[in-house]
């Protein structure tokens, strides 16, 4: 096994462990900082005074939060200043195999009815199942090579 190889591995890892960890998790209606906040009984006067900032500070992040405009720097200054830490993720839905093996699929998919779609014109097309079967083992070989036009749109 090659460094590449086994670097990409260790990737899967970090990112099927941080899918597993934050499985379930969901941001809340009112946004991280307000719940948070009020979880901890604090006013937004408190946190601002934490921050050093005016209470309008604390107001506008979490406006800013709830429609997704708060950069990370405000997240982690804020949750610092509610005795906290910031987590930033971006997760797969799924395990990382899973989202390979769709993309996979779907490229699979779209390559074979297209040649599919030339056969019946000659009168030559495959049943489904066979169809299918191509599908799967083109998809199969996709996952393995992972060819440079494997993220392109299709």
């Amino acid at each position: 096994m090659d460094v590449k190889s086994t670097a990409r591995r260790q990737y899967i890892r970090a990112a099927d462990t941080a899918a597993a960890a934050a499985s379930g998790i969901k941001q809340p209606s009112e946004g991280w900082l307000t719940t948070i906040r009020k979880a901890l009984g604090m006013s937004g006067a408190d946190v601002a005074a934490r921050l050093g900032q005016g209470r309008n500070t604390v107001y506008q992040a979490e406006r800013n939060e709830r429609n997704n405009v708060i950069t990370l720097a405000q997240m982690e200054k804020l949750a610092t200043a509610m005795g906290c830490h910031f987590v930033y993720a971006i997760v797969p839905d799924g395990r990382i195999e899973d989202v390979i093996r769709k993309q996979a699929l779907q490229k699979a998919e779209a390559r074979i009815r297209r040649v599919s779609g030339h056969m019946a014109l000659e009168q030559q097309s495959l049943p489904e199942p066979q169809i299918q079967a191509r599908i799967e083992d083109l998809a199969e070989e996709l996952v393995r090579t992972m060819p440079p036009d494997f993220w392109d749109p299709q």
